[in-house]
């Protein structure tokens, strides 16, 4: 939105437009990617549409992994630890390093 203005006129002008605009009521927003997820607690959800093209635009205050579920579960299998989040806690301190955190949490 342009600040300073009335939103129900922004509103009109992007009907002209052809553009229509939509909140989307979301609690959560996943980014799953190679190397990690990206996780959007609370976020303001924005579905732009225009000329049959969506386009979602997402804000919010971001928990950026830098390991996978798969990663976790390496961690787990090789440390018997069944705990996801002290497995989770470790990964972060170890910046995704898989052996560091195994080593962590071992010793």
């Amino acid at each position: 939105m342009i600040p300073g203005m009335n939103p129900k006129k922004m509103e009109a002008m992007l009907k002209q437009l052809g553009m229509e605009m939509e909140d989307i009521p979301a609690t959560q927003v996943l980014i799953k990617t190679d190397t990690g997820d990206i996780k959007i607690d609370d976020p303001k959800v924005v579905k732009t549409t225009m000329k049959g093209q969506v386009v979602y635009q997402v804000s919010g205050l971001t928990d950026e992994s830098v390991f996978t579920e798969e990663d976790v579960k390496l961690v787990m299998d090789q440390t018997g630890i069944k705990d996801k989040e002290k497995v989770e806690k470790a990964l972060k301190e170890a910046n995704g390093e898989v052996v560091e955190a195994i080593m962590n949490l071992k010793s």
